[in-house]
């Protein structure tokens, strides 16, 4: 695994990892502790789900440790005239006659039907360090590709849908 991350991804899966950790563990353990005293095991279905439910955490905090032992920390710095990280990118794609308008973020928080589109996804990639009135080249596939042109770029840093990852 390697992705790349900024400083401010890596902080907050410390805090979900921290939170997992000392809330969710500890009412997994309790949901399984008193499903077990229901009595036998073999048929209660509440013992198997809160023991899912404990495995999923647990693996949760592992996903997320390793991915930040293994992630390059990158800036979400660029110059203001260029795409860059978070930027907000508005874009037209000549052969569909239509708009479009994406905010470029880091993998773990990318979400195409939110708009946000990863450094990382084929658009990203084409977009990043392009300037307005650039046409760019998007490669889907071996097959496929479009073009498209950078009409504007917002590097107001405004927190929206952010958040959530």
């Amino acid at each position: 695994m390697y992705d790349r991350l900024t400083r401010e991804d890596i902080d907050r899966m410390k805090e979900e990892i921290e939170y997992r950790k000392l809330v969710v563990r500890k009412e997994a353990l309790e949901a399984v502790k008193e499903a077990r005293a229901q009595g036998d095991l073999s048929e209660n279905f509440e013992y198997k789900a809160a023991k899912q439910d404990k495995n999923r955490n647990e693996s949760r905090i592992r996903y997320l440790e390793r991915m930040i032992k293994t992630a390059k920390v990158i800036s979400d710095h660029s110059s203001s005239d260029e795409v860059g990280l978070n930027d907000r990118v508005e874009i037209y794609i000549p052969d569909e006659d239509e708009t479009e308008s994406y905010k470029i973020v880091t993998t773990v928080r990318g979400n195409s039907l939110k708009g946000l589109i990863s450094i990382d996804s084929p658009l990203g990639k084409a977009l990043m360090g392009h300037k307005v009135g650039d046409q760019v080249y998007v490669k889907v596939d071996e097959r496929f590709g479009y073009e498209a042109v950078i009409r504007s770029i917002d590097s107001s840093n405004e927190e929206e849908e952010l958040r959530k990852y």
